[in-house]
């Protein structure tokens, strides 16, 4: 056999195997697309809606402007309306989780109800339903208690924070138990509120934030 086509054949194998190679891998194979980067969704009423606040000002925001200066690129969806009741939030709960497929579902709501004598075992009840629908599709939950006015009597009080406690165990949830710790139980309390002491002016917000994160991080990394 010549020099020449020994060459030849030597370059025909090399072909044959690129070739082979080519064919092998699956057809219309493309390269993995990129994970968009995850979306938490907070639903809540006028304390995570920036009532009475500048715009940008809100512990959400402060989120948004925090989680935007990590690695992983979440962002953050506010769905909270100012006066909004967990039977609102429920109500709007199925759309918001078909159209932005949030990562993680943080619930902010209850005082409204306790505000117009909702009965605990109903808030209950709501609050379950967003927990769990929100965990069936797929979203980690992280649930912000609040705390009612001492007017309310002890019983009432206690019986509607241990609301919170029992729906986030019940459905593997995060919880913070009172997201105005160190604003509404601070002995100058009365100075961290707007006029009609519900609502925290914006210096109280990044305490907010202090208090949520601890509990929100650890899902942003699971």
């Amino acid at each position: 056999m010549g020099r020449t086509r020994r060459r030849l054949l030597h370059f025909s194998a090399a072909a044959c195997a690129l070739l082979g190679a080519a064919f092998t891998a699956p057809l219309g194979a493309a390269p993995a697309a990129a994970r968009p980067p995850p979306v938490v969704a907070v639903v809540g009423d006028s304390l995570s809606a920036e009532f009475g606040l500048a715009r940008g000002s809100g512990w959400v925001s402060l989120l948004a402007q925090r989680l935007a200066a990590r690695p992983s690129g979440a962002s953050v969806l506010n769905a909270s309306i100012s006066g909004d009741t967990t039977a609102g939030g429920l109500a709007r709960l199925p759309a918001l989780l078909k159209e932005a497929h949030p990562a993680i579902v943080v619930i902010e709501l209850g005082g409204n109800d306790a505000l117009r004598g909702t009965p605990i075992p109903e808030v209950r009840r709501n609050l379950d339903a967003m927990a769990a629908r929100a965990a069936a599709a797929g979203a980690k939950v992280l649930i912000l208690g609040i705390q009612v006015p001492p007017n309310y009597g002890r019983r009432y009080n206690d019986e509607f924070a241990q609301m919170y406690a029992a729906v986030a165990a019940a459905h593997d949830a995060a919880l913070v138990p009172f997201m105005l710790k160190g604003v509404a139980d601070r002995p100058d309390a009365r100075d961290w509120f707007q006029a009609d002491g519900i609502h925290p002016i914006a210096k109280a917000h990044p305490l907010i934030l202090d208090n949520v994160w601890p509990a929100l991080e650890p899902l942003l990394k699971r």
